[in-house]
């Protein structure tokens, strides 16, 4: 049916709108589309060049040098040294079973280190590189080279590994490194991303964990252009970190050494600590150990007899050691009753053997008693009797608070791990711990520093100094950091009065240098060094009264573990004191006889800076001591001084 003109108009000008509307839609769509393509490739192109940029380009850190650790005469105790290691990559190697088996006939593995390699290769990303084992010598890395077309995916490597040069003269104070663990990073808030580096190390005990900051220093980074799946192509630029800061004690090597070699045979520590400065010169802990054994991971054939050995090797006696100070501690009872009023130094107590208190007797070490006693006399000999009876009259409040002023119950910060605060104990004490009331006994068995009180080696050295010059010496163990001097130990005055302490000095330097006295037999002879001190006996077990009417057991009869710890302390010379010192010897027997002597050598070891003549001892020594000097000069390690090992 064909439609007239004006229908045909109709539908025209319907279809022109419609037209009109589907260009104006599709105009309208490719001006949004453009104003969007100009957005994202004009306006926003920095934002996705940058993404594009992290995609291709990986930020990664490069490990810092860590910072090295000095004795006070710039010899090196820790240091860097460089070492090959032998890495494998997996999805170079292939077959890493095959490849390994390989290697194995190159270069010597064991079995240990082959299993351990073998699982974390496994268990790594195929592109990244595996360390199979550290600090190999310059032929295996040569055999590895020449032997490279057998050895697909194996290359050798060049870093840097921490060495203790000295070895296990300061393995209680320098410490250790190793790798960090699971338990390290859990201990932390924030752990550094350095940590989370394979194979990256950290100190685990003493100077090295307490200083890790410091001796850490901080990454640098270097950017590297990876392909899709991660793997390194090259690196594009980098930016070196900080090295950590090298790090000073107050340790004198030659000294240190000099201990540690004395020392040898005996369950024992030494602290000789500088009274002016309150340097600590030495802190040796025997037996000791070679650090260098934990640097890649201590082997069990090397690990089990260090912790089960009954010498505890492990431990360091010197600071974590707490122990019953004996009769070292005397001094501090009488200046408690002295401060007080309570005594004088020429009032006499009568010693008759025993002392009874509540129907229980308190024995002197001396059966038959020691009749009169003035304070030189009681202290000169050791009388017990003398120091119960003192005990008494001024109470168990006042004799701890006046160990804690001469540095016993007190813990000393220093660099070191596990530092003991040790045990001056009080009424409130007691029934806090033990949920028992104080008795008389306690007060008297504290008198002589047995019972309840405890002290470690660092704390008899404090005391000692501080009886020595009257002031609040402060043990210091870092001397500087980066050559910056860190804060001195020595401190003000005690606020003692000058007498008394003067009165209890000369009653040390009687003990000493008194024919009568306990320590007489390891005096000093040479006039201008004469040493003052006291010895100490500590007990172990319980005398029964039962063996003591039948007589007490030597100790030469005992077990080991059983036998009376021994302990000296002292400080010389005696007019103008420059050094003070704590020896203990675990299980040793008696002060005079164990602990005294190793005391007066390593006091003129010190005093002479070095090896002392023989007229410094008394005559009848000096055959034993020209013999004891050679065996020594063959113990101490032979890389006390050479240039290479200066700051």
């Amino acid at each position: 049916m064909r439609r007239n003109r004006a229908e045909n108009d109709a539908s025209h000008i319907k279809l022109t709108r419609r037209a009109a509307l589907l260009g104006g839609a599709q105009l309208l769509f490719m001006g949004g589309l453009a104003a969007r393509m100009r957005y994202l490739q004009v306006d926003q192109a920095d934002q996705f060049r940058l993404l594009a940029e992290e995609n291709r380009i990986n930020i990664r850190l490069i490990p810092p040098a860590r910072g090295e650790i000095f004795d006070r005469n710039g010899m090196r105790l820790a240091e860097n040294v460089p070492s090959y290691r032998i890495v494998m990559v997996r999805e170079d190697a292939g077959d890493v079973d095959a490849v390994m088996a390989r290697l194995a006939q190159v270069i010597t593995i064991d079995d240990e280190t082959m299993a351990r390699a073998i699982a974390e290769i496994k268990r790594s990303a195929p592109f990244l590189p595996v360390t199979i084992i550290d600090d190999v010598t310059w032929d295996d890395v040569s055999r590895v080279s020449v032997n490279a077309p057998a050895l697909p995916g194996v290359t050798p490597e060049v870093g840097l590994t921490r060495v203790y040069p000295r070895g296990s003269d300061f393995a209680h104070v320098v410490g250790r490194v190793g790798r960090v663990s699971q338990a390290d990073l859990d201990a932390l808030e924030n752990p550094d991303q350095l940590l989370r580096i394979p194979q990256f190390q950290i100190g685990k005990i003493n100077v090295e964990a307490r200083e890790e900051s410091l001796l850490r220093g901080s990454a640098g980074t270097k950017q590297v252009e990876v392909n899709a799946a991660g793997r390194v192509m090259r690196e594009l630029a980098r930016r070196e970190g900080q090295s950590g800061a090298d790090v000073q004690l107050t340790v004198d090597a030659k000294l240190q050494g000099y201990v540690q070699a004395r020392l040898t045979d005996e369950s024992a520590a030494v602290v000789m600590i500088d009274c002016e400065s309150g340097d600590l010169v030495s802190i040796s802990s025997a037996p000791s150990y070679d650090p260098n054994l934990f640097i890649g991971g201590i082997s069990s054939k090397d690990y089990d007899p260090l912790l089960q050995s009954k010498y505890r090797p492990l431990v360091n006696k010197t600071v974590q050691g707490a122990y019953p100070p004996g009769s070292t501690f005397k001094m501090l009872t009488a200046m408690a009753a002295l401060e007080e009023g309570i005594m004088g130094p020429d009032d006499t107590v009568y010693c008759p053997g025993h002392l009874e208190v509540a129907d229980r007797k308190f024995h002197c070490w001396k059966r038959a008693g020691h009749g009169w006693v003035d304070l030189e006399n009681s202290l000169k000999q050791s009388c017990d009797v003398y120091y119960y009876d003192l005990a008494l009259k001024v109470g168990i409040e006042k004799i701890s608070a006046m160990a804690n002023r001469f540095g016993l119950g007190i813990r000393h910060d220093l660099a070191l791990s596990s530092v003991n605060s040790g045990l001056t104990p009080t009424k409130e004490w007691k029934r806090k711990a033990r949920g028992e009331d104080w008795v008389i006994g306690d007060t008297v068995n504290a008198s002589i520093g047995q019972g309840f009180m405890l002290a470690s080696p660092l704390q008899l050295a404090v005391m000692t100094a501080r009886i020595a010059t009257g002031r609040e010496v402060t043990p210091r163990l870092i001397k500087s950091v980066d050559g910056v001097e860190q804060t001195s130990g020595a401190d003000g005055s005690l606020g003692m009065n000058e007498n008394n302490l003067r009165k209890m000095r000369r009653a040390m330097y009687e003990v000493v240098n008194d024919r009568r006295g306990t320590g007489y037999r390891s005096r000093i002879v040479a006039d201008d060094l004469r040493m003052a001190g006291k010895t100490g006996t500590s007990q172990v077990r319980n005398i029964t009264t039962a063996e003591r009417a039948r007589g007490v057991t030597s100790n030469a009869d005992l077990p080991w573990e059983r036998r009376d710890h021994a302990l000296f302390v002292c400080y010389a010379p005696y007019d103008k004191p420059r050094y003070a010192m704590a020896v203990l010897v675990e299980h040793g027997g008696g002060g005079s006889t164990a602990a005294a002597p190793i005391a007066r050598d390593v006091m003129l070891q010190a005093l002479y800076g070095g090896e002392p003549p023989l007229d410094a001892y008394p005559k009848g020594d000096q055959a034993r001591i020209k013999n004891q000097q050679e065996r020594l000069r063959d113990i101490q390690p032979q890389a006390a001084i050479k240039g290479k090992d200066q700051a």
